[in-house]
């Protein structure tokens, strides 16, 4: 410390030497706050030669669906309800590499818990359930990728709680009458007792998604 005087030096080594002290103090004291019985760190393991490190990320992305001989997937949406008045979209899915084509109604079926079938008329249109827009049957064609939908509509009925007697808990869904049913399972069935109506729409394209 070329320059200064003795005593003004003399005066810094001292508030250097302290700092470092109390630095040293503050070390030791946070020291043992996080290890209070003065234990020595342990040493990692070396890894086994038999462990094998996963190569997958933690979460791993969903398996994508395989696509039926039918070419057409089917999946159910929510269901709404409105004063007894109960609706479900069913949406078909070109899963295929060629055009299919869709006309008309769904051919559906109804079953139960313990898999038997509903005494459920299964209606062409909405009335008299009620009153809903309808397209009728009409061709549609979709490309790979592309979607149709319909919706089905039905009216609350009496269902026992404890059993789910009177609930439809699969619905089976074909593109038309004689093309192979695809099972659905509606989020929360259908609550329309066994002698019921289902009023259905027919097939018509889901508008593109933006």
């Amino acid at each position: 410390m070329a320059g200064l005087p003795r005593t003004l030096s003399r005066a810094l080594a001292l508030s250097a030497t302290a700092l470092l002290l109390a630095g040293c103090g503050l070390s030791e004291e946070l020291d043992r706050e996080t290890n209070p019985e003065r234990r020595p760190p342990a040493e990692a393991a070396p890894p086994s030669a038999n462990t094998q490190r996963p190569t997958s990320p933690a979460y791993p992305s969903p398996s994508t669906p395989s696509c039926p001989n039918s070419g057409v997937t089917m999946s159910p949406g929510m269901v709404t309800a409105t004063m007894g008045l109960r609706a479900m979209s069913v949406t078909l899915t070109n899963c295929g590499h060629r055009v299919r084509v869709v006309d008309g109604y769904p051919d559906i079926r109804v079953r139960g818990l313990d898999r038997a079938l509903f005494d459920v008329s299964v209606l062409k249109g909405t009335e008299p359930v009620t009153t809903m827009d309808d397209p009728g049957p009409h061709r549609v064609a979709l490309k790979p990728g592309e979607r149709a939908y319909t919706t089905l509509v039905w009216r609350y009925s009496a269902v026992d709680a404890s059993t789910r007697r009177g609930s439809g808990v699969y619905v089976e869904i074909g593109p038309a009458k004689g093309k192979p049913r695809q099972t659905v399972e509606p989020d929360g069935g259908l609550d329309i007792g066994e002698t019921g109506m289902l009023g259905t729409t027919a097939w018509q394209r889901s508008p593109r998604s933006s």
